[in-house]
C-alpha cells in the first residue's frame, strides 16, 4: 500500500500539463471491439482503469500494446467474448464492452458490477437498451448474458441521460439493421468524442452533442486512429486548486468543457483567465462561499463536487453543495471534518460552514474524486496531512503528486505496510 504525505500551507505556481481523458478513453478502448483490425489511440492516460480495461480486453483476446500515451489495439482475432467479475468488479466502466461484443459477435457474457442488483439499477438502462435493439438478456450466476443473431434498430428513451449507457447503446447501434433513435440520451463531452471516433470509423450518427441521438447501422466498421479530449475533471482539480492556494495556468484544455466551473470560480473571488486552450488561474483573496448544485453537462459535474466541498470547507460563510446525481456522494465530509473543516450532510446535500483554516491530520480516501478532495484539503491546512488507500487516485488521475509538486506543493508519495 501507499500514502501520500502533504505538507500544507503551501503556494503554487507554474504550469501543469492535463492528461487525456479517463471518461473518454474507456468508451473509445471498447469501441475498439468493433472492428477487426488495429485501432490507434494517442493521449492515454497511465491509470489504474485504463490498464484495468486493457487487461479486460486482453482476456477477450485483444492484441494491445501500450506505452508513452500510445495504445494500439488490435481486435481482429477475439475468441473470448467474456468479461468476468474479478476485472469488472474492479470498474463499473468494465460494461461498455457489452453492447460492443453483442453487436459484433452476437453473444457476451459480462459479469454484473459489484453492488448492482437486477432490476431498477443505472445497469439496467443498459440491458433494457440492449433488449429493444433485439438482444435476450438473461442471468445466470451473476453474469449477465446477452445473444443476438442481428441486432435490430429500435427507439429507445432513457428516464435519466445516463453516460454509461448512452455510450453502450450507441456502440451496440452502429451495427445494428435500420436506424435506432436514442431520446434523453447523454450528452457530455465523453460521449461527443465516443461518436465522433465511431463516425470516423464509418459509422453513421446524426444529432452529436445533442440529447437525441439517431444511429444508422452499417455492415462494417474500419479502424482508426484518434487522440483523447484533455480531462476535465483533472482540470477542474487544479482550477480549484489553483482559487485556493496561488496562480497556475492548466495547458492543454477545452474551456468550453469547463464553463460552469469557471463560472463559480470567478463568484468566489478567483481571477480567471482563457488563451486559446490555456486557462490561468489566480488566488481569490477573499474564499467566498458559493452554492452548488450538480447536474449532467453541461452543468456543474458530479465528479467535482467533493474538491468543491473542499474550497467552500476554507470560504467566508456557509455554503449548500447538493448532488442530485448520486444522493450518497458524500464519503469524504467526515475526512474533511478531522482536518477541521465544518460541514453536516442532509439527504443529498453538503452545508459547509467555512472556517479559517483547515489543520494536517491523517485521513482515509474512499473512492478517486474523495481523494481529490482530500489532496486538496491537505494542501490548503497547516501542518502534515497524510492520505492513506491512495490506490484511489490511481484509478482517475496520472501521477497527481508529480503535478502538484511541479507547482511547489511538498507533497510525496511513500510505501507503507498492510
Amino acid at each position: 500500500m501507499e500514502k501520500l504525505v502533504i505538507e500544507g500551507n503551501h503556494q503554487l505556481r507554474g504550469e501543469v500539463q492535463i492528461s487525456g481523458a479517463k471518461n473518454a478513453v474507456l468508451p473509445i478502448m471498447a469501441a475498439a471491439l468493433l472492428v477487426a483490425g488495429e485501432t490507434k489511440i494517442n493521449r492515454v492516460p497511465d491509470l489504474r482503469d485504463t490498464r484495468t480495461m486493457a487487461k479486460l480486453l486482453e482476456v477477450i483476446g485483444v492484441q494491445i500494446q501500450f506505452a508513452d500515451g500510445k495504445m494500439m489495439i488490435d481486435a481482429t482475432s477475439i475468441d473470448k467474448p467474456i468479461a468476468p467479475y474479478d476485472l469488472v468488479n474492479k470498474m463499473r466502466a468494465s460494461f461498455y464492452v457489452l453492447g460492443p461484443l453483442v453487436a459484433r459477435f452476437g453473444k457476451a457474457i459480462v459479469s454484473l458490477p459489484g453492488g448492482c442488483a437486477w432490476g431498477p439499477r443505472p445497469v439496467d438502462y443498459h440491458l433494457k437498451g440492449l433488449e429493444k435493439l433485439g438482444a435476450k438478456i438473461e442471468l445466470e450466476g451473476g453474469d449477465i448474458i446477452a445473444k443476438s443473431k442481428k441486432l435490430i434498430g429500435n427507439k429507445i428513451r432513457f428516464d435519466f441521460p445516463s453516460v454509461g449507457a448512452t455510450g453502450n447503446i450507441i456502440m451496440a447501434a452502429t451495427l445494428a439493421k435500420g436506424e435506432t433513435k436514442i431520446e434523453n440520451a447523454a450528452k457530455e463531452p465523453e460521449i461527443v468524442q465516443l461518436c465522433e471516433f465511431l463516425v470516423s470509423m464509418g459509422a453513421k450518427i446524426d444529432g452529436i452533442g445533442t440529447t437525441d441521438i439517431i444511429v444508422e447501422g452499417v455492415n462494417e466498421l474500419l479502424p482508426c486512429e484518434v487522440s483523447v479530449i484533455p480531462d476535465r475533471i483533472e482540470a477542474g482539480t487544479f482550477l480549484i486548486a489553483g482559487a485556493a492556494l496561488g496562480k497556475i495556468t492548466l495547458k492543454n484544455t477545452i474551456p468550453e468543457h469547463l464553463s460552469v466551473v469557471i463560472e463559480k470560480l470567478t463568484e468566489v473571488g478567483a481571477e480567471v483567465v482563457i488563451d486559446k486552450n490555456d486557462i490561468t488561474v489566480k488566488r481569490a483573496k477573499k474564499i467566498n462561499a458559493v452554492d452548488v448544485t450538480t447536474a449532467v453537462f453541461p452543468g456543474f459535474a458530479t465528479d467535482l463536487q467533493a474538491q468543491w466541498i473542499a474550497l467552500m470547507s476554507i470560504a467566508t460563510g456557509s455554503s449548500i453543495v447538493t448532488d442530485t446525481i448520486y444522493n450518497d456522494r458524500f464519503s469524504h465530509v467526515p475526512e474533511l471534518n478531522r482536518l477541521g473543516a465544518n460541514i453536516t450532510v442532509e439527504g443529498n446535500s453538503a452545508i459547509v460552514r467555512g472556517v479559517k483554516g483547515l489543520v494536517g491530520a491523517k485521513v482515509r480516501s474512499t473512492d478517486i474524486r474523495a481523494s481529490a478532495s482530500l489532496i486538496l484539503a491537505g494542501l490548503m491546512a497547516k501542518g502534515v496531512t497524510e492520505v492513506n488507500h491512495i490506490h484511489h487516485i490511481d484509478r482517475g488521475y496520472e501521477k497527481i503528486e508529480n503535478k502538484f509538486a511541479q507547482l511547489g506543493a511538498k507533497i510525496k508519495r511513500i510505501s507503507v505496510d498492510d
